[in-house]
């Protein structure tokens, strides 16, 4: 079993950062593939960014390539998503998801747990 809990979160102005944290329980965590997903209000839930158990491998949307960065930090559990230059369409409850095999996958069916989700806001 794997609890994730996001944090994070905020209102920011378009053109600003945050860092997102997904804290995650559980042994496995270190030989699970992580990813980060979407929704934004009345939109289907969206992949964003997916790491490998080693963080050897990453992928990207392309609406967030060069502008967001996942990474993890397997000592403490813990997988990151870096979000800078932000837009007023990245608005959306960000969500961490821990898979049962160590890849990277941009389908939410390959994700066993999810996390609660963290809001982002951006305005213009």
């Amino acid at each position: 079993q794997v609890q994730l809990v996001e944090s994070g979160g905020g209102l920011v102005q378009a053109g600003g950062s945050l860092r997102l944290s997904c804290a995650a329980s559980g042994r496995t965590f270190s030989s699970s593939g992580m990813g980060w997903f979407r929704q934004a209000p009345g939109k289907e839930r969206e992949f964003v960014a997916a790491i490998a158990w080693s963080g050897g491998s990453t992928r990207y949307a392309d609406s967030v390539k060069a502008r967001f960065t996942i990474s993890r930090d397997n000592a403490k559990n813990t997988v990151y998503l870096q979000v800078d230059s932000l837009k007023p369409e990245d608005t959306a409850v960000y969500y961490c998801a821990a898979s049962s095999y160590g890849g990277i996958y941009a389908s939410k069916s390959e994700y066993k747990y999810w996390g609660q989700g963290t809001q982002v806001t951006v305005s213009s």
